[in-house]
């Protein structure tokens, strides 16, 4: 390593500053060659990660989701049997969701076991807008009809108390319009068509992911608690109350028939109404690839100013630094990136950034130390790499102010450059 505490004057274009700043300009482009291979290293991972967790969630069940219970009564139209579908006039849900973390390698997910009690009322028939001449409709067949997900990870016996009577479910062929789906429906049940159908159900259901409902009643009250610290309420609706703290959550959700677009009844198939579900996830925050990568999109930045720094010691001390030196610099500025994909995947974002920048902010000064023999360059040079590593964090975690923050810096960086560069000979080349 070639040092030179003397002041040196360029002999031709490879020596005079222009040069140097081509040649620190060309590396910082060639370090983007490696910087995107971190990039793909980070996508490679998180893609792994969602393999892993589907699988997990599969085994455990996936997604639960609950429509109905649907009052459907058969009917002949046109010599052939279509169906007439009334939806309850009120429908009450109380479900308690118990959490567990699975574990696969360094990937993990949420899994649940979730008590879901539901209860109402169908009004009587006869008090429906009748579309059809109600005299057609064959009460003495009609079911209760519930289409849902992953039946495989309902536990014991799923039945409905009708007006008293249990009427337990068996699982039946997909209803058109809901192909994605499974549906569980009752025996023929004889119902009184001037009389109001009081229900209740109480069903057991494993799951993963999340839990959505479709609030079918023309007034839905739906409560949900859980011991699940940091739970995502999204889809249609969203709760009118909710409290979150870090022993879980209890939300309610009240959804009037005027908050929806769709009506009561149908005839002839039941439509999918999934887009207006109200949805609770259970996912765990891994966003600690998110934030590798956005932390490597500003790799350019960090290079580049490191690189600058460098060159202003180098051209205001007159200290010759070699092209092979900014090199091996460049080259610990990227491994900054890779430290921090490994460690996060056995720790967390924050711990990972914390010893991943330490260690290279570390690096980098002992290594300058040896390079420029001068202890308050060096101290120079580990201080703006520590701020710019804390800068990059900050911007990181702030998110919605990230912007913000983000040009307040680069303004504050660019007028330190123009303050410090301000004095610096342009000289001709010779």
């Amino acid at each position: 390593m070639e040092t030179n505490n003397q002041s040196h004057q360029p002999q031709g274009f490879m020596e005079s500053i222009t040069a140097r700043v081509i040649m620190v300009g060309v590396l910082t482009l060639i370090l983007l060659i490696p910087l995107q291979f971190v990039k793909s290293l980070i996508w490679e991972r998180e893609a792994l990660q969602d393999n892993v967790k589907k699988e997990i969630n599969g085994q455990y069940g996936g997604e639960v989701y609950l429509y109905g219970p649907v009052l459907k009564i058969p009917y002949l139209s046109a010599g052939q049997i279509a169906y007439a579908y009334y939806f309850p006039e009120t429908l009450n849900i109380k479900s308690d969701v118990k959490t567990e973390e699975k574990n696969r390698n360094v990937y993990k997910t949420t899994v649940f076991k979730s008590v879901i009690q539901c209860n109402g009322y169908y009004k009587p028939i006869m008090q429906h807008k009748q579309e059809i001449n109600p005299q057609i409709l064959q009460w003495d067949k009609a079911t209760i009809l519930v289409t849902s997900k992953n039946l495989k990870t309902i536990k014991g016996a799923f039945s409905i108390s009708i007006n008293g009577r249990s009427c337990p479910f068996e699982p039946t062929v997909k209803e058109p319009g809901t192909m994605a789906f499974e549906s569980l429906e009752t025996q023929p049940i004889s119902i009184n068509p001037n009389a109001s159908l009081q229900y209740s159900i109480n069903v057991n259901y494993d799951g993963s992911e999340r839990i959505s409902v479709i609030p079918i009643g023309k007034l839905n009250d739906i409560k949900m608690k859980s011991d699940w610290p940091d739970p995502k309420f999204t889809g249609n609706f969203l709760p009118v109350s909710k409290h979150i703290d870090s022993s879980g959550f209890a939300a309610n959700w009240k959804v009037s028939h005027l908050n929806r677009p769709f009506v009561q009844q149908y005839f002839g198939s039941l439509p999918d109404l999934k887009a207006y579900a109200l949805t609770t996830e259970f996912l765990i925050k891994n966003n600690e690839y998110q934030q590798n990568e956005r932390t490597a999109k500003y790799g350019f930045l960090v290079i580049g100013l490191t690189f600058l720094v460098f060159f202003l010691i180098q051209t205001i001390s007159k200290i010759f630094i070699h092209i092979f030196q900014y090199t091996m610099i460049g080259l610990a500025l990227i491994m900054f990136y890779t430290l921090l994909v490994s460690i996060t995947e056995h720790s967390s974002f924050n711990l990972a950034y914390s010893i991943a920048g330490t260690a290279v902010v570390s690096m980098i000064t002992l290594y300058t130390a040896a390079v420029l023999k001068n202890r308050k360059l060096t101290l120079l040079v580990g201080a703006s790499l520590a701020t710019l590593y804390t800068f990059i964090y900050v911007i990181i975690k702030l998110e919605d102010y990230a912007l913000l923050a983000g040009s307040i810096g680069l303004f504050a960086i660019l007028a330190a450059v123009m303050y410090f560069s301000r004095k610096i000979e342009w000289q001709p080349v010779q």
